[in-house]
C-alpha cells in the first residue's frame, strides 16, 4: 500500500476507503511507532491523490456548465 502510483489509479471511493482503514488502524493505541508513521504517509498520499481527482472532477463541471 506505500506505492503512490497505486494509490492514482483507484477511485475516489476507493481512496476515501482506504483512507478510512488508515485511520482505523492508527487509532489502536498498540501500533508501533514506525508503523504509524507508514500509514500517516500513506494517508498524506492518499489526501493528495483525492483532493487530484475532486478538482478534476471540479474543473469537468465547470467546463460542462460553461457550455
Amino acid at each position: 500500500m506505500s506505492d503512490k502510483t497505486n494509490f492514482e489509479e483507484l477511485t475516489l471511493e476507493e481512496a476515501f476507503e482506504q483512507l478510512d482503514e488508515l485511520i482505523e488502524k492508527m487509532e489502536d493505541s498498540e501500533l508501533p511507532l514506525e508503523e504509524s508513521f507508514e500509514l500517516y504517509k500513506n494517508g498524506v498520499s492518499l489526501v493528495e491523490v483525492c483532493n487530484k481527482k475532486i478538482e478534476k472532477v471540479e474543473c469537468d463541471i465547470k467546463k460542462v456548465t460553461e457550455q
